[in-house]
Order: structure tokens, then sequence, then C-alpha cells
């Protein structure tokens, strides 16, 4: 690998990795290309020893590669984590019982190059199998004209990304044998709030499997944590797209019998841009908060979110393994459905 000064995400990856080598275990998922000869490993840490009969949670950012604040989320997080474990004894006891994972840079060469797309105009979020059997939204649900357009799906007929496969992999193999998971995958660039979206994106009338569940776990955090804005709903209230990597996992997930819930955290970076106007004209501008203080602000925003996400994993049987799920599943239809 060549050039990582000019790529201080994966600096502080490589380094947390150095740091804490008897801590974490490091998986290399795959290599990409950037935009020159240089290639950049899409590494997975996981941390405790959990077997593979106990739930599981993982973070994952950087899908887009001009989203660099998703890719800073989740390695504050884990770095926050590390620092802790010497001498938190209930984070030593929850990682006795619940598998935690992170993938902080999916897309490596479009982070580089500093573009949403991989390195090869191919947008991770479009490049799955799954299709909006009703039509996508225009444009920004997923094209195939071409790559120098945004949104674009890939080629008919080609297999999934590299950085896609290899995430793919690693979910189905570490999570899905899993009685109970969750995914946060970390984004930002869509409104003025930070959006909680669950599957499905292709679809704006069918629900998931596990609504009930979500609908818990939306309820759960709302009434343990209410001095928060976060809004918890579908993705298609906004738009409709083809190629959501989260739909083609949950649908994998539910030839197991483990429940599988992935979330998208969309970071409302609108906000950024109207306190600091002038950062539009930045190739940035539109999906970072730029002002290093504001970059902090948004680093300790979501801790309270991923800590109470472990917890939820943690106790996941207290939490969703009750008959009045049913009901919480019908409230949810009511609520974002009806």
């Amino acid at each position: 690998m060549q050039g990582l000064s000019e790529f201080p995400e994966m600096d502080q990856l490589l380094s947390i990795i150095k740091q804490f080598p008897n801590k974490l275990k490091v998986e290399l998922l795959c290599e990409v290309k950037g935009n020159t000869d240089a290639s950049y490993p899409v590494h997975a840490i996981s941390l405790g020893k959990a077997s593979i009969d106990k739930p599981g949670v993982l973070f994952v950012g950087g899908v887009h590669g001009v989203e660099r604040i998703g890719s800073q989320v989740v390695l504050s997080f884990l770095a926050s984590l590390l620092n802790r474990l010497d001498w938190d004894l209930q984070l030593q006891q929850l990682l006795d019982e619940c598998y935690l994972a992170f993938i902080p840079i999916v897309n490596p060469g479009g982070m580089v190059m500093q573009r949403r797309s991989n390195a090869k105009g191919v947008d991770l979020m479009r490049n799955s199998p799954s299709i909006a059997k009703d039509g996508a939204s225009f444009m920004v649900g997923g094209q195939q004209i071409s790559s120098k357009l945004p949104w674009f799906r890939g080629n008919k007929g080609e297999a999934m990304e590299t950085e896609n496969r290899a995430l793919v992999e690693f979910v189905k193999t570490k999570l899905f044998p899993r009685p109970f998971s969750l995914v946060l995958d970390c984004h930002s660039g869509f409104g003025h709030s930070d959006r909680l979206w669950f599957p499905y994106a292709n679809s704006a009338s069918q629900a998931i499997v596990d609504l009930g569940v979500v609908y818990r776990l939306r309820k759960a955090f709302f009434t343990g944590f209410p001095h928060q804005n976060y809004l918890f709903e579908p993705q298609t209230k906004h738009y409709v797209c083809h190629g959501d990597l989260w739909d083609y996992c949950y649908d994998q997930s539910l030839n197991h019998s483990g429940t599988f819930v992935p979330l998208t955290l969309e970071m409302g970076s609108w906000r950024w841009l109207k306190k600091n106007p002038l950062q539009v004209f930045n190739s940035l501008g539109l999906y970072h908060p730029m002002k290093p203080h504001r970059v902090q602000r948004v680093l300790r925003r979501h801790l309270v979110l991923m800590e109470f996400l472990m917890d939820a994993t943690y106790s996941w049987q207290t939490l969703f393994n009750d008959p009045q799920l049913e009901l919480d599943k019908l409230a949810a239809i009511k609520k974002w459905y009806s």
C-alpha cells in the first residue's frame, strides 16, 4: 500500500490496529484500487470471544467515499471501547456474551478519490441484486445509464462489486448464524435531521417480516433516551431504490433461523451546510461537517445510540422474546404503512 498520508481515516484505522493488537481481531476482507496503482484494504475488526450462538452487532462506515464522517464516527467509537476495555467490567462482561464487529471503511477507493462511488464509478448502495418491483425513484433510485452519472448501479449482468461481495460474505458468515444480530451503517448527506432507516428501501408498501422487532427497538430507544432528535422511519418515506445492500442482506438472512436487523444512520448534513453555506464549494461540503468543532460534536452525538444498540443486542432475549411483539408489528404497520 502507498499514499496513506492523504487518507487520514485509513491512517487512524491502521494506528488503532497497531496500538491494540491484543484486544482485537483483524480480518482482511479484500483489497481494492484507488485512482492510482495503490491498493487499499477493507478491514473487519472484532472484539471479544463470544461464540456463534451469541448475539452480535456490526458497525459499518465509509460505504460512500465522500461521507467520511460515517467512518470517523465508527472509528471514534471503536477507539473509545478499546481504551475502556482494561477497566470497564461491564464492557468486558458484554463482550463475553455479545459479538462486536466494525468495518469502518468499506469503500477506501472512493474515499481516497473523494467520490461517492467506488473507484470504478459504482454506487455500492445501488449495487446489490435487490430490485424495486414497482419501480424506483428517478435517478436517485439507481441508474444503469453511465458510471459518469451519480447513483450508477453497475452494468447489467455483472456481479456485485468486490467491496460488496466481501461485506456480504462477512455478514453471512459472522452474523446470520447468530440468534440475533444488528447492523448500524453510518452515512451522511440527507436532510436537516438525523434519521434511522430500515429495510425495505425497494418497496413503499412491503414491510419486513421483523417489523415488530424494529418497532420494539425504536420504542425502547425513545423511552430509554427521550431527549434526542432521531427520526426512525422506513427509507421509502423519501425515495425508493434498486440495489440496496441491506435489503439484499435482509432477504438473504430469512434463510436462517436467527433475526437480522440492519439499520442505516443518515446524518443530516443540511444542518451543517446551513451554518456554513460556503462549504458547498468544497467537494466534501454536502456530506461532512468541515469545521473541527462540528466534527467533534458529531463524534459525540451518536455515542448514546451506539451504546444502546450494543446493550439491546446483549439483552435481545429480554427485549424481543415477548408475545406482545405481534402487537408491536401491527402498531408499526399502522404508523408506517397504512
